[in-house]
């Protein structure tokens, strides 16, 4: 005689299901704009928001999706598309060290992951634009992996920051 196993919908499975599928959403709308200074804030945002409704590993996942989908809809240069790694793994900073620092402050968490993201993509494609692209388009890279990293994801933090308190998640 087969042993039928059951599976039990609870309130938090469908709460956390809801939670993942609007922050995926956000993330995958996002780079349909084609603006580096819309896009990036909306979803360094979902990634912060996302640590605290989701946790830390399915907050990895959600920063797996964002450059794949900017690179697939236009937003990121066909020549970025080596840097495309290197975005994930800057995400996956974002997240790990806000996932991390966020019980003790969250502006020194928020400030601290956005800057480690920043100086890791900063880096990475400073030593990386030679291979991947030249002249003007050398510029573009570089200015896209620069500054405006650090004040996108800023922006997402006080964006997170103001829908976590309006929710009176902190």
């Amino acid at each position: 005689m087969a042993v039928a196993k059951r599976f039990a919908l609870t309130k938090e499975m469908v709460v956390d299901w809801v939670s993942f599928t609007a922050l995926a959403g956000a993330i995958f709308i996002a780079p349909m704009f084609h603006n580096q200074f819309f896009t990036g804030p909306l979803v360094n945002a979902a990634l912060f928001v996302s640590v605290y409704f989701l946790g830390l590993k399915d907050a990895l996942l959600l920063g797996a999706i964002p450059s794949l989908i900017a690179y697939f809809v236009g937003l990121l240069p066909a020549p970025l598309g080596p840097m495309i790694p290197y975005i994930i793994i800057s995400n996956f900073i974002l997240v790990t060290i806000f996932y991390y620092l966020r019980e003790k402050n969250y502006w020194l968490a928020m400030f601290t992951a956005s800057f480690l993201k920043y100086i890791f993509l900063y880096a990475t494609s400073y030593v990386l634009i030679d291979f991947v692209a030249k002249g003007a388009q050398a510029k573009t890279v570089a200015a896209m992996m620069s500054w405006p990293q650090f004040a996108t994801a800023v922006a997402g933090g006080f964006l997170a920051f103001v829908f976590l308190k309006w929710l009176k998640r902190i």
